[in-house]
């Protein structure tokens, strides 16, 4: 195996996200004003890359000069992962302009990489490492199209022949397959039943025989039409015995804890797709004027913007809490990760509609100001499956969630503070620290029972709301019989699965108000949006709103329109953009 020649450029380590939240962040600068059409890495040159359903040549150009390879491997090895929260928010970024290439040129670099990280051998790790920062593609070929996210029921197989092993099948719908440097290979090592029959191999595509490797045609897509989806056949192919990573038949565990990280970040990262959205139809509803008004100042659109930019701030609460739980509690991010990637894409779709109403007829223009919407709106189903599907993600928390409601809930402790701090450092991400399955411990959800919201009238309310909630879904979950408590479970399960996601993302939106009143931003340290966030939230659990919301409403609605004159972005972070 050897590396790429090109080496990434050095770059010293982020300060923190609130050092300098007026100058953009190194990558925003580089790539510049999107609303520029002038600009060759402009939301016009990604809409019309998009219409030619290919990469934009300037875009991977920018990635490659940035060294965009170098987020993805671990300081230790001389890259720049350290906090999953922070590559969340640089994958952002470019999730801002095109998801295509946020997640083609991105995470999946994370997803190929992570299980090396985790269980690689010193020599696996510096060659991909190696490739990474020599800004090399990497492609996970684990799923299989017959199967989908159904891992166990793979049927590429990995033989032992002397001190080789000879892969025989084929990987279907993987990102950048045909253009990979290193592809991280799950294969069936036995035929044995069970989790102990398959192993991950790190295989090098330029060091195996040319004609028993067979690139297998191109999937096109609707929406991220960029996305180079394609497939691999391996012909007898012939690979090194060192070539698996970690143990022999420990693949299933290795998958699990890894992609706990590849949810978090990406739901994190889907966040940038929202925010542009959301920034088109404002600034379209602020220049559009109907009956001697502008848009923004008919009470249905200012109630949409509000709701929009509400849901935006609570997929951040959620999906950078998640994010730093895989340092903070790396035994429990199981069912949060899974949670969150369950969550944050149904909720930005159910935002993305409802700003697709207010732009009204030019949500579907494929060109002119308002086109990238459009590309938004068809990439976000697709950034949503991408990786694993609502229904995986809730078949993954539904047989945990019995234990965590009879042993924690309403027992446990809440967790340190640092899990919502944004701007306090965590140690380096530890693979090695996560869990195939959560711990008896849910510290997050305690962050709920241990509020003190008592001080503002609609927080109380709401709060009273909240516990309720959790006391129910204890029941329900105690209540359930074992058949319901497993992967096989009928409607209810995945209801109740729906219900606890949904009072997770809460407690991480009163943990991030409460821990951030030393945030530069007065909004963030105001109740207003955790009233606003919290209505949203407790509607979605068949609540009625609360006195107090729509006077939230009008301060929420206020810092969006702020901001956008601004041209700072919506998260909480809140840092300005180009």
């Amino acid at each position: 195996m050897t590396a790429t020649d090109t080496a990434s450029p050095a770059r010293p380590a982020p300060a923190g996200p609130f050092a300098d939240l007026d100058t953009p962040d190194p990558l925003e600068l580089l790539l510049g004003d999107p609303t520029d059409p002038g600009n060759p890495v402009g939301y016009q040159a990604f809409v019309d890359a998009d219409e030619h359903g290919d990469f934009l040549p300037a875009g991977r150009k920018a990635m490659e000069a940035y060294g965009i390879g170098a987020e993805f491997v671990p300081t230790a090895l001389g890259g720049r992962l350290a906090q999953a929260d922070q590559l969340a928010r640089v994958l952002r970024t470019v999730f801002r302009r095109d998801g295509a290439l946020g997640l083609g040129f991105g995470a999946i670099n994370l997803i190929a990489s992570s299980t090396v990280w985790a269980a690689g051998d010193r020599a696996q790790r510096r060659w991909l490492a190696d490739v990474l920062l020599g800004n090399g593609q990497t492609a996970g070929a684990i799923t299989e199209l017959a199967h989908g996210d159904d891992l166990a029921r793979t049927r590429l197989t990995a033989t032992p022949r002397g001190a080789e092993l000879v892969l025989d099948g084929r990987k279907e719908v993987i990102n950048n397959i045909a253009r990979a440097h290193a592809i991280t290979v799950l294969a069936r090592t036995s035929t044995e039943p069970g989790n102990r029959s398959h192993s991950l191999l790190l295989v090098d595509p330029a060091a195996v025989p040319r004609d028993r490797l067979r690139f297998l045609p191109r999937f096109r897509t609707s929406g991220m039409r960029a996305t180079h989806l394609g497939g691999v056949e391996f012909l007898e192919c012939p690979v090194p015995a060192s070539a698996v990573v970690g143990e022999t038949g420990d693949a299933m565990e290795t998958v699990l804890r890894c992609f706990q990280v590849t949810k978090s970040v990406a739901s994190s990262a889907m966040v940038g797709a929202l925010d542009t959205m959301l920034r088109t139809v404002t600034d379209f509803t602020l220049r559009r004027r109907l009956y001697d008004r502008t848009v923004a100042e008919l009470p249905h659109a200012r109630a949409q913007l509000t709701a929009a930019f509400t849901d935006l701030l609570v997929c951040d609460s959620l999906a950078t809490t998640v994010c730093r739980s895989l340092h903070v509690l790396p035994g429990q991010t199981s069912v949060y990760a899974a949670a969150a990637k369950y969550l944050v894409p149904m909720i930005a779709q159910n935002a993305a509609d409802g700003l697709a109403v207010l732009l009204s007829a030019r949500s579907f223009l494929r060109e002119g100001p308002h086109a990238v919407f459009q590309k938004h709106l068809r990439d976000l189903p697709v950034a949503a499956l991408a990786h694993s599907g609502a229904t995986i993600c809730q078949a993954t928390m539904i047989p945990q969630l019995p234990r965590l409601a009879r042993k924690s809930w309403f027992s446990s402790a809440a967790p340190d503070p640092v899990l919502f701090r944004f701007g306090e450092p965590l140690p380096d991400l530890d693979f090695g620290r996560l869990a195939a399955g959560a711990g008896p411990d849910d510290r997050l959800i305690a962050t709920l029972p241990a509020a003190d919201l008592s001080a503002d009238p609609a927080l109380r309310v709401l709060h009273g709301r909240l516990l309720e909630e959790l006391r129910a879904l204890k029941d329900g979950w105690t209540g359930l019989p074992p058949r319901n408590r497993t992967p096989f479970a009928g409607p209810v399960a995945f209801e109740l699965a729906e219900r606890y996601a949904v009072l997770l993302a809460a407690a991480a939106c009163v943990g991030v108000w409460q821990h951030n009143q030393d945030h530069p931003s007065p909004f963030v340290r105001d109740p207003a949006w955790l009233v606003c966030a919290l209505d949203r939230l407790t509607a979605r659990l068949g609540y009625d709103p609360v006195d107090g919301a729509r006077e939230a409403g009008r301060a929420v609605f206020a810092e969006l329109t702020a901001r956008h004159a601004a041209n700072t972005g919506f998260d909480l972070i809140g840092r300005r953009l180009c």
